[in-house]
């Protein structure tokens, strides 16, 4: 039989968070940094320059801190509070109630990919290689190698590389994917903007759910990042108002927990979905927003794909260091066991409140009982203490 002496061991599509986690995270534990490879759509500038807040939990922090990629620019969670918008019942989480020093961060895209970038270039050997801006066109995959095609948006160039093995990344949006296995429209917008208070509380993040969808304010900088989730026609109203408007909408949505909505930045907006497949063939696999999109709730998906990087990495090298092993299957295989409890988990978990949100009207039993769920969260601690852990940690 004929072996295909590749270009790389690992070539990963997409040089986001997840991807730049993982690699560095593979050399770290024994692969060699020259025979890994990410490509990716954007120019280093464009990801540095990317300004959208995203959330970080604390067991996430603790993924870059092995990545080599921490402090990074952030704003810290130590409290998030939970309420239903004109109910009864509420929950409070506060990061010493769980011995860490914080629940989780706010940062901007582009915090968070400087200094993994910074780490690849910091390394000591020979660097993993980037290319950008190229996008990966067509995979073919052959018994004893994976073949890419590689097109250069800044050349035009086109060409191949073989790799042992195919990582990709890179998943955009629930509006610009084909479908997976399990998907699902919420019928919801998100709308995204920075807004100001005149009674700001440091560290203390917001979860408000209404008829519509969770409005959720966090911590960042001088004021919040806004992640308000609306029915596609609201949202179409609410992007049409001027700043005055917006900052009474939302002052009605909220309420006056934080005093004056005082400032509001440009809105942006997004289609929101849940769109998941976990699947991997003999030398392929999906990770990150590549394997599953989820509702923003809770702000889980960036750190669901770190904790697959993470064990992706560990059940790669465990194949690396298996000398009776040439075939990579078995350790995609493992990968997928090892993280199915997890992803699971956290699917149901974001997948049950949107849809509660979607599809109730106000003033429903399943609202009601909405309600009360988050009145007797706080008295029952094993529970809140449960999904407190998951939010933070996950399985991994």
């Amino acid at each position: 039989m004929t072996h295909t002496i590749n270009d790389v061991d690992i070539a990963i599509c997409g040089a986001g968070p997840v991807g730049q986690v993982l690699a560095l995270l593979l050399q770290q534990q024994g692969y060699a940094a020259e025979r890994i490879a990410l490509y990716d759509a954007k120019t280093a500038e464009q990801a540095e320059q990317d300004a959208r807040s995203i959330a970080i939990s604390y067991g996430s922090r603790q993924i870059l801190q092995a990545a080599g990629a921490w402090p990074i620019k952030a704003t810290a969670i130590q409290e998030i509070h939970v309420s239903r918008r004109g109910h009864f019942g509420r929950s409070l989480m506060r990061a010493a109630d769980y011995a860490v020093p914080d629940l989780g961060y706010v940062a901007r895209y582009g915090d968070i990919i400087r200094p993994l970038q910074a780490a690849i270039r910091n390394l000591s050997n020979s660097s993993i290689r980037i290319q950008r801006p190229v996008s990966v066109s067509n995979i073919e995959e052959a018994a004893d190698h994976v073949r890419l095609t590689l097109s250069h948006a800044d050349t035009g160039e086109i060409n191949h590389v073989s790799a042992s093995i195919v990582i990709q990344a890179e998943g955009g949006t629930f509006g610009d994917q084909e479908q997976r296995s399990l998907r699902h429209d919420y019928q919801q917008t998100a709308i995204i903007a920075h807004v100001n208070t005149d009674a700001q509380i440091a560290g203390r993040a917001f979860e408000r759910f209404t008829e519509q969808g969770p409005l959720a304010l966090l911590p960042q900088e001088d004021g919040y990042a806004l992640v308000w989730c609306v029915r596609p026609e609201q949202a179409e109203h609410l992007l049409a108002l001027d700043e005055q408007g917006f900052k009474q909408a939302l002052q009605t949505a909220f309420g006056h927990r934080l005093g004056n909505f005082i400032k509001t930045s440009a809105r942006l907006s997004y289609p929101l979905g849940l769109n998941a497949q976990a699947h991997a063939t003999a030398r392929t696999v999906a990770i990150g927003n590549a394997a599953q999109t989820l509702h923003p709730v809770a702000g889980q998906g960036l750190n669901l794909g770190l904790r697959d990087s993470m064990v992706l990495a560990r059940a790669l090298t465990r194949h690396l260091h298996n000398v009776a092993s040439t075939d990579p299957a078995a350790a995609l295989q493992a990968y997928l066991a090892e993280r199915q409890a997890d992803r699971k988990l956290t699917i149901r978990i974001t997948d049950s409140m949107a849809r509660v949100f979607a599809s109730s009207p106000d003033g429903s039993f399943s609202q009601t009982l909405l309600g009360l769920g988050l009145g007797a969260l706080d008295m029952v601690k094993p529970a809140k203490r449960a999904l407190a852990e998951q939010m933070m940690f996950g399985w991994r």
